[in-house]
């Protein structure tokens, strides 16, 4: 039961990321994720440092070929990560929910078109659900709802990236970040010494950013905890929790429009997402088509 509430404290720490965010809006998107993996790289620094002995077999084991999958996945999950603050900083954040409400079936259909997976009647309901409600959005308002699908599809190829190198939530961020770090620190530098940063300014904008660390360690951390004590199938249920929290923030908080055309394209989705649930909590011999969403938002 522990483990449940890790997840629990883990997806609800994502989700509440959106009012995280919202702290610092006069700071530009792109600041913003610079900001977030250099502080994230000294957090995990710190972490991989104070655990040396446990760590060393696994960082020693690290391959080029693993670093070059690895980089390709931290461009993937930087861009992630620039879109969700964008979304959240620019109205967006009820679309960039149904982004991550359609991840899980995004990565079935990567699973289908990269690893042929054979999906049953029931997956392929889901999918359908989930495409009609896309278009009933995009026939609506006349333009794809293209927040919420590029969210999805850079999670979705990230997750796919990491298929292909398997290291533990820890050590794989730590290389993700580190890939990352010097473009940001070059791009911090450039910004303030033309003046246009938004560090060292004020007092609280720096804590701000500098927490951005913690902030984006922590749940991944009881995330971690959570998947070792959980089945699978449970953390994929918890999973819907963090976008949950991002639509109500959005509709209630912020007041963000939603009107009963996309109360339709969402229910779609959301019909699709309770089929595709269901159908994969009962129990299988094959487990291969599971979707664990590990986000690190």
């Amino acid at each position: 039961m522990t483990g449940i509430w890790y997840g629990v404290a883990a997806y609800s720490l994502w989700g509440l990321l959106t009012l995280y965010w919202r702290l610092f809006p006069h700071v530009p998107a792109v600041q913003v994720l610079a900001h977030r993996i250099v502080w994230s790289f000294v957090v995990l620094t710190v972490i991989v440092a104070a655990s040396w002995r446990q760590r060393r077999a696994v960082l020693h084991s690290i391959t080029p070929g693993v670093v070059v999958l690895y980089a390709v996945a931290a461009v993937l999950i930087g861009a992630n990560w620039f879109l969700y603050v964008f979304s959240v900083n620019n109205g967006f954040i009820v679309e960039s929910s149904l982004g991550y409400f359609m991840t899980p079936l995004v990565n079935v259909l990567m699973g289908v078109a990269v690893f042929r997976d054979r999906l049953r009647a029931m997956q392929w309901l889901a999918v359908a659900f989930a495409f009609c409600g896309v278009l009933w959005l995009t026939l609506a308002y006349g333009t794809l709802p293209w927040i919420g699908l590029a969210l999805a599809a850079s999670f979705g190829s990230y997750g796919l990236v990491k298929k292909k190198a398997t290291l533990p939530s820890l050590e794989r961020l730590t290389i993700e970040t580190a890939v990352l770090v010097l473009p940001a620190i070059l791009y911090l530098a450039v910004l303030n010494r033309n003046g246009d940063g938004a560090f060292l300014h004020s007092g609280t904008t720096d804590v701000l950013l500098a927490a951005g660390g913690i902030v984006t360690v922590v749940p991944l951390l009881l995330f971690a905890t959570a998947v070792r004590r959980v089945p699978l199938s449970v953390i994929g249920i918890l999973q819907y929790i963090a976008p949950t929290i991002q639509f109500l923030l959005g509709v209630y908080a912020f007041h963000e429009p939603f009107t009963r055309t996309q109360l339709t394209g969402f229910g779609l989705v959301w019909l699709g997402l309770v089929v595709f649930t269901l159908d994969n909590v009962r129990p299988r011999a094959s487990s291969s088509l599971t979707v664990i969403d590990e986000r690190v938002r």
